[in-house]
């Protein structure tokens, strides 16, 4: 059982988890993630791993699902049945010490995102970071980007917090300014991403995307998370979650998440109704 230390919502649908895992904690890299369930019944849900210390595992969580809206009835003291990892490749940062990167997060990935920035920023990288949200309600870890980047920017769509537009808006001001990114790294939702990287393509600025959001099992074996990368079949759990972003089939991934709306949104009710009536 792995305990919950600390919980805390950082607005209507996203919660913040510490939860004391050490041995996961002391070997966590960037781009990682845990696969946890929460009891014998429950199913297994992979999650990025957004900060350690040297006991302590945290991951942020949207409320889309059965299992995150029962997660968001836990509170510090609870605890979930397995949480096992760290899982997938680590992203590959170390080369680009001295060097300018961009780190761009969009919504929930901006979770994902931070912990590229923080280990960028403690190698000596020149980081910026631009965060996208639809509104100014739901900004997260504006302050923690802030303390590990050289410059923050923040995009709302309906222009209620920072620039109005979106992220690619951001980035491209800021290379037609003169910024000279070595690297661009987007995380987030799969269009933002198809979106970077069709304008870093542009200017031929390597572009890293991690395909995290459609991962189910973590495993490989569910096979819900394939994808095309370079015309070849790649699952995002156990090849990635980071990919080229010049590469990836973004379409064929939209696509494909498309399938199954209506059963997922069928299974929220239904479990949105046991909690309502004391089931669960």
């Amino acid at each position: 059982m792995a305990r919950i230390i600390e919980k805390t919502n950082l607005n209507d649908d996203t919660i913040k988890f510490v939860v004391n895992a050490p041995a996961i904690a002391k070997r966590a890299k960037p781009g990682q993630f845990v696969i946890l369930r929460l009891d014998e019944k429950g199913e297994r849900v992979p999650f990025t791993i957004s900060e350690t210390d040297q006991e302590n595992v945290t991951i942020i969580v949207q409320i889309v699902g059965g299992t995150t809206i029962r997660m968001n009835s836990l509170k510090a003291g609870d605890g979930f049945l397995d949480f096992v990892g760290p899982l997938g490749k680590p992203t590959e940062l170390d080369s680009y010490q001295g060097k300018n990167v961009c780190v761009i997060g969009g919504g929930l990935g901006t979770a994902i995102a931070y912990p590229q920035a923080k280990y960028l920023n403690s190698i000596g990288a020149h980081t910026d970071v631009i965060m996208g949200f639809r509104n100014k309600d739901i900004v997260i870890l504006e302050d923690e980007l802030k303390e590990n980047s050289e410059n923050l920017y923040i995009a709302t769509d309906d222009g209620s917090y920072g620039y109005h537009g979106f992220v690619t808006d951001v980035l491209k001001k800021n290379i037609e300014d003169g910024k000279n990114y070595d690297l661009v790294l987007a995380i987030g939702p799969v269009i933002m991403m198809k979106n970077v990287a069709l304008l870093t393509k542009k200017y031929n600025i390597k572009t890293i995307v991690s395909m995290n959001s459609i991962m189910v099992d973590g495993t490989g074996m569910c096979g819900c998370c394939r994808l095309t990368v370079g015309g070849q079949m790649k699952f995002a759990c156990v090849d990635g979650p980071d990919f080229d972003g010049f590469e990836v089939d973004f379409d064929e991934a939209m696509n494909r998440s498309r399938n199954y709306k209506k059963e997922e949104q069928d299974h929220i009710c239904k479990i949105t109704g046991e909690i309502r009536n004391g089931k669960i």
